[in-house]
């Protein structure tokens, strides 16, 4: 897992400013794959936030099964908050703001939910959960218990690329 980022970063600009260990945490922070972040700091310094977002996106259209499944290992499960106070972590829990944890009919299910999912898929089920209720997560996990396993990592490529994609957003606007 990569060191905590520090808060240093403001707009490319501020990317561009930081030691390339330090611009590698802070990528692997938005999606924990290591070449993903080496392709990245190679295409800076960044003349601004489309160049940076361009950058993520090239260096992320195919991700391989082993990079999928080391990804997922930074992501909690869908109804649970993380611990920790890490960038990804604080992230984790904001994304998921809208899974209420007060419903336990909800929560529930949603524990059912994944069990059913990784029983089926073997890994984590993984949604970007931003802007999303609990019962709307719920809803797309159940559908998708449906995808045929191929077609689901294709499917949680898919997400990863998409959460990365917010989360470089918000650490341009650092």
């Amino acid at each position: 897992m990569p060191t905590p980022p520090s808060d240093t970063a403001a707009g490319p600009g501020g990317l561009n400013a930081l030691p390339r260990a330090e611009l590698l945490a802070q990528l692997r922070s938005c999606l924990d794959i290591p070449r993903w972040a080496e392709d990245i700091a190679a295409a800076a310094p960044f003349p601004d936030a489309d160049a940076v977002q361009r950058a993520a996106d090239a260096a992320a259209p195919e991700l391989t099964e082993q990079e999928i499944h080391q990804a997922l290992a930074a992501h909690p499960r869908i109804g649970s908050r993380p611990e920790g106070s890490g960038t990804e972590a604080t992230w984790s829990r904001s994304e998921q703001s809208g899974v209420d944890s007060a419903d336990a009919d909800l929560a529930e299910r949603l524990h059912r939910g994944n069990a059913a999912y990784e029983q089926r898929f073997g890994h984590v089920y993984l949604v970007c959960a931003s802007g999303r209720s609990g019962a709307e997560l719920l809803e797309i996990l159940h559908a998708r218990l449906d995808n045929d396993p191929a077609d689901e990592l294709r499917v949680v490529a898919g997400e990863l690329r998409e959460i990365a994609r917010l989360r470089v957003a918000r650490l341009i606007q650092r």
